[in-house]
């Protein structure tokens, strides 16, 4: 079992920053692939980014050059860096981990935390 906790959402101005961090409480973080997805209001929640175990990230083509997603398995704490934010990038991030390879779906995951709002103001 895996818990997972997101924080350092908020309120932000557009063009401005903001870190996401996602702590996982349990055994075999380092093994899981970490992924973070966005669901905006009465849209479906998308893929944003992951990293795999080894260390391998992926990026939706609307966050490339913006958002990078790290991990120290030390720490057990899987991050995103959301830089040069837009209006568009408002929505409701969750953290997720698993094992399955399709990695830009939400299938691929097996646990989900509760989210944390990121609302960017124009």
């Amino acid at each position: 079992q895996v818990q997972l906790v997101e924080s350092g959402g908020g309120l932000v101005q557009a063009g401005g920053s903001l870190r996401l961090s996602c702590a996982a409480s349990g055994r075999s973080f380092s093994r899981y692939s970490m992924g973070w997805f966005r669901q905006a209001p009465g849209k479906e929640r998308d893929f944003v980014a992951a990293i795999t175990s080894s260390g391998g990230t992926y990026y939706a083509d609307s966050v490339k050059g913006r958002f990078t997603i790290s991990r120290d398995n030390a720490k057990k704490t899987v991050y995103m860096q959301m830089n040069s934010l837009n209006p568009e990038d408002t929505a409701i991030y969750y953290c997720a981990a698993g094992w399955g390879l399709r990695i830009a779906t939400p299938m691929a995951y097996d646990y989900w935390g509760q989210g944390t709002q990121v609302t960017v103001s124009s």
